[in-house]
């Protein structure tokens, strides 16, 4: 056996120490690098900051994939199991729905989720837990030109179809997703007939041929192109909520008006998440869903993109929100507006409703 001196010794004893002590401070810095593969039809630049709390937070980098509900859908479908899909964040109840029937979520057991959104905006247990959850709600309501328009005009969603509203309508495109819901929550309080021959009375009523997105509505109204115009609230809330002279002479020529409060009440859409079926990562996965209802995240929701918080009790301080004031909501169950759209859609065909 070779001799070696105790000097010599000492040197590789300390060496070896310090290599265990960097393979050690290496093991929890590769955690830290664990990444979330994120499909997200929420294309709002306030969004960032949720991503980058949540990393701050857990260390689970974001890796994320823009597209719309539609496209996220279609490209889970053609990944099938190979799909690197983590968390799919879509921004209405029909796709939910649809993806639910469809196949591409896995159900989530979560303490957490169950006791902090109100089983209203959850997808439905199966004895296995939820598959999706929502995050928060947009309310479809109508921007209105006080000086062409009275509010009794048009205090509920049907009196669009009325006479008096011929050639006062802007409308983005029926087919929208927005649009999709409304006109299917439509068939559960009208039956299918009447709210077939609603949506034809809409058509006749249109100023012009659908269009543009809801901000576009909005200020067609402003410039005197229509009377009113459907659209989400988080859109008018953006108007008056911006500094740009513009849009404040925007909002100071419209106002808003919330259908139905006496019947059924205004029709609310939601932004909700899953866990993808083939989620490789699914524990990050049902963290990031549990972050989402976290009080700061539920406030960032409301205060970034001015949408309602699903999580009760929550506290905003969105100006714009506190100026719409309290309103009633419909409750018409998710799976029914998600399997109604089909029939809309042909009705929509139907009626020429572009």
């Amino acid at each position: 056996m070779p001799h070696v001196s105790s000097r010599r010794l000492r040197r590789t004893l300390a060496t070896l120490a310090l290599t265990a002590a960097s393979v050690a401070a290496t093991v929890p810095a590769l955690a830290q690098q664990q990444v979330l593969n994120l499909y997200s039809a929420r294309h709002y630049q306030t969004d960032e900051r949720l991503y980058a709390d949540f990393t701050k937070a857990t260390g689970i980098r974001i890796n994320r994939v823009d597209a719309d509900d539609a496209g996220i859908l279609a490209r889970l479908k053609a990944e099938g199991s190979a799909s690197p899909a983590d968390v799919i964040l879509l921004v209405d109840a029909a796709r939910l729905w649809r993806a639910e029937q469809d196949g591409l979520f896995q159900p989530v057991r979560s303490a957490v989720l169950e006791q902090r959104i109100p089983a209203q905006f959850r997808g439905a247990d199966t004895g296995q837990g939820s598959q999706w959850f929502g995050f928060s709600t947009r309310a479809r309501v109508l921007v209105y030109d006080p000086t062409r328009v009275k509010p009794t005009d048009i205090d509920s969603y049907e009196k669009l179809a009325a006479p008096a509203m011929k050639g006062l309508i802007c409308s983005r495109s029926g087919s929208h997703p927005y649009n999709l819901s409304l006109f299917a929550s439509v068939i559960e309080h009208l039956g299918a007939d009447q709210a077939e021959a609603w949506l034809k009375g809409v058509v006749a009523n249109l100023a012009r041929d659908p269009k543009g997105g809801d901000t576009d509505q909005i200020r067609a109204v402003a410039a005197g192109e229509c009377g009113v115009a459907i659209t989400n609230t988080y859109y008018y809330a953006r108007l008056m909520r911006s500094t740009n002279p513009a849009d404040k002479a925007v909002v100071d020529r419209t106002r808003v008006m919330f259908p139905n409060q006496s019947s059924w009440g205004t029709h609310v859409n939601i932004s909700g998440g899953a866990v993808a079926r083939h989620a490789k990562n699914r524990d990050a996965a049902v963290k990031f869903l549990e972050y989402l209802a976290s009080d700061s995240a539920q406030r960032y929701l409301a205060d970034g993109n001015n949408e309602y918080p699903t999580v009760p009790g929550v506290q905003t301080e969105n100006p714009a929100l506190a100026a719409f004031g309290r309103f009633k909501a419909e409750t018409v169950p998710i799976a029914k507006v998600g399997a109604n759209t089909a029939q809309v859609q042909m009705m929509l065909d139907r009626v020429g409703f572009k």
